[in-house]
């Protein structure tokens, strides 16, 4: 029962600490703008901090929402059998709290900063994070998908799958699926019937 209350525990705080949405908080705080009503998506995230606020305030903000999903899943590797299917929830957890926030549950972000920074608490393991770099880097640069939402969709369906055929651990399965499943839905949730275009680099 104690050790089901830690898994409990650590969820919680992953997903209260992943409902603090820094890039709407901090701009508006410090530069009293509101970036979900100045963007066109209304999206409560780092791009709009560093497009409406500017890049020091954008930095900020991309820092604390990557951190904010680092150190909950960082302390519960050191607390919780890191094998458990639980410690999966664990991993999702802020990404969760981030796209449906306590307080703003309808206006979440998209958690892209944050997926990373939950992958990143894995540490030492780095393959999670290495993978979805990887994905972004080809789907930017590579094979060229546009808009951004379509980026990020085939980034982590990509991932997604990947990670199922390609990680051993079964909770760090569930916690990439849940994490990439929620990515997913917030973008087909912001969709609004923009045409994807891909490229080839060089042509």
């Amino acid at each position: 029962m104690i050790n089901l209350f830690s898994y409990i525990c650590f969820i919680l705080l992953g997903y209260l600490s992943g409902s603090i949405l820094y890039a709407y908080w901090i701009p508006k705080y410090f530069c009293h703008i509101d970036t979900v009503k100045l963007s066109a998506d209304q999206n409560p995230g780092a791009f709009n901090a560093f497009k409406y606020a500017g890049w020091k305030i954008g930095l900020l903000s991309i820092l604390l929402d990557v951190l904010k999903g680092f150190v909950p899943v960082f302390i519960a590797s050191k607390y919780v059998d890191t094998t458990s299917m639980l410690y999966g929830l664990i991993l999702a957890a802020p990404v969760l709290g981030h796209a449906f926030p306590i307080f703003h549950f309808s206006n979440g972000g998209k958690a892209i900063a944050v997926s990373f920074g939950c992958l990143l608490g894995l540490l030492p393991n780095l393959y999670p994070v290495i993978l979805l770099v990887i994905f972004y880097l080809l789907f930017s640069f590579v094979i060229i998908i546009g808009p951004h939402l379509h980026r990020s969709i085939a980034t982590y369906v990509c991932f997604l799958f990947t990670s199922i055929f390609t990680t051993s651990n079964p909770s760090i399965i569930l916690g990439t699926g849940v994490i990439s499943c929620i990515v997913i839905l917030k973008h087909l949730l912001k969709y609004k019937k923009e045409p994807v275009s891909i490229r080839i680099l060089g042509r």
